[in-house]
């Protein structure tokens, strides 16, 4: 069933003021809310649903402000839902006409909203936000005409991995597992397993690795024995095989894996989507999540610079490799075709579309270069501090959605939160602008500029 979505009924409460009465329709966060197409999200995201009979869902305009609120503002779920009830602004945002002091929606309904979703329909928050911000003079349709692409890491919600930690780890939930559906293990290993795993640490420390390495064999011997044990008890019983083959696909993994192998290994057990990208930082030379390909405009706009696509690019492919794919997204969510790439030397022997080629310019080249072109490509480093605030401002430093799709749908809703806190800052600054016009006007002083 498709949800009920939310209009401006335009009736008062005897009891209840309207919360456009009791709050200051000037604020950025309400005239944001006054900015955005809600009935191109509701068609964009409606239409994942169906017709059919049933108890119909929470309206788009609520579950979209939701999330734009999170990833603007970088809160969890929980502190998502505790502001949402004490601050009238965010009702408003939302659509609310009157306020509520009880939440018309779970927890939960977020996660469900985000994988019912995914990243196909989450796209349509960036494209309004960019929407937004040439209706509001952010920013001009000539800006997205010319893109720097570079990729980052997204690093996932992961402790840091070692061989230890992840077979003493497997070993536990393997035990935890048996016990709950009734399998008897000859030994747990939970005692002498906690003080190998101890050992290692503490020889680890002190550089002594061959007392090390003794007290690791002795973990990797203990979930060998846990594994075996348990394949034998539940090699008779089709439902407890069922039960117990990933856990069981995992740990092997695991328990074979070397430090040396080539190809994926296992960086956590529940999140085996992991991967370990090496960055070649001094001070994180690997991080450990997946890569993401982020494209800002090239020209800073009058409301700052805007994030114009965003894409996960799971199996750490070449950064060159990822412009085929990359390319045609852009100018489909854009609209319009792109006059110019800027990237850095990381996309040398690129895959773009033929009809692109020309167009792409990597750091450091130097034929068919012009003047105007050698300006631009000083421009490149100017996705730096985009990036920078999309992790430590708006949740792409540390994904905690699950599963590959919810490493794409976090990188979206982060380069979407970014877009709206630029529009927030710009509208504002126009609100400082007017009223200091206005002061101006009235003492017959000439306007001045801001910041002088």
């Amino acid at each position: 069933m498709r949800p009920k979505e939310r209009r401006d009924s335009g009736q008062s409460d005897l009891f209840r003021a309207r919360l456009d009465q009791i709050v200051d329709l000037s604020h950025p966060l309400a005239r944001l809310a006054a900015t955005i197409d809600w009935r191109f999200l509701e068609e964009r995201f409606g239409a994942v649903y169906t017709d059919k009979p049933g108890q119909p869902p929470l309206p788009t305009r609520l579950m979209a402000g939701l999330s734009i609120l999170k990833h603007t503002h970088n809160l969890s779920d929980e502190e998502l839902c505790a502001r949402w009830i004490e601050n009238p602004y965010f009702q408003l945002f939302c659509g609310e006409e009157f306020f509520r002091h009880k939440l018309p929606f779970d927890r939960s309904s977020l996660t469900r909203w985000r994988q019912r979703m995914g990243e196909e329909k989450l796209v349509a928050l960036i494209q309004e936000s960019l929407s937004a911000a040439t209706r509001t003079g952010a920013a001009k349709p000539l800006d997205f005409a010319k893109v720097i692409v570079d990729t980052t890491v997204q690093p996932k919600a992961v402790a840091f991995p070692t061989d230890a930690k992840l077979m003493h780890r497997a070993r536990e939930l393997l035990v935890r597992l048996a016990k709950r559906h009734g399998v008897t293990l000859r030994q747990s290993y939970a005692r002498v397993g906690k003080h190998a795993l101890i050992a290692y640490q503490r020889y680890a420390h002190a550089k002594q690795f061959k007392r090390a390495n003794r007290a690791l064999r002795s973990l990797r011997t203990y979930l060998g024995r846990v594994f075996r044990d348990i394949v034998r008890k539940t090699s008779g019983d089709a439902a407890l095989r069922v039960v117990f083959a990933e856990p069981l696909s995992l740990a092997f993994r695991v328990r074979h894996q070397r430090q040396n192998q080539r190809g994926q290994k296992v960086y956590s057990l529940h999140a085996p989507e992991v991967e370990c990208i090496g960055k070649g930082k001094a001070h994180r030379p690997y991080e450990f999540g997946v890569k993401v390909s982020v494209a800002t405009t090239l020209v800073r706009s009058k409301g700052g610079q805007f994030i114009a696509h965003v894409k996960a690019l799971p199996g750490a492919p070449y950064d060159g490799h990822t412009l085929a794919t990359v390319i045609p997204e852009i100018e489909t969510q854009l609209g319009a075709s792109l006059a110019r790439i800027v990237a850095d030397r990381g996309y040398r022997g690129h895959n773009a579309p033929p009809d692109h080629k020309l167009k792409v310019y990597i750091s450091g080249q130097r034929r068919g270069v012009t003047e105007a072109i050698r300006r631009d490509l000083r421009r490149r480093s100017a996705v730096e501090p985009v990036i920078g605030h999309a992790k430590s401002e708006h949740r792409m430093g540390r994904n905690f959605l699950k599963g590959t799709r919810g490493d794409a749908a976090n990188a979206v809703l982060a380069a979407a939160g970014y877009n709206f806190r630029r529009l927030l800052a710009w509208l504002a600054a126009l609100w400082r602008v007017l009223i200091m016009a206005l002061l101006a006007d009235a003492n017959g002083a000439p306007l001045t500029r801001i910041g002088a």
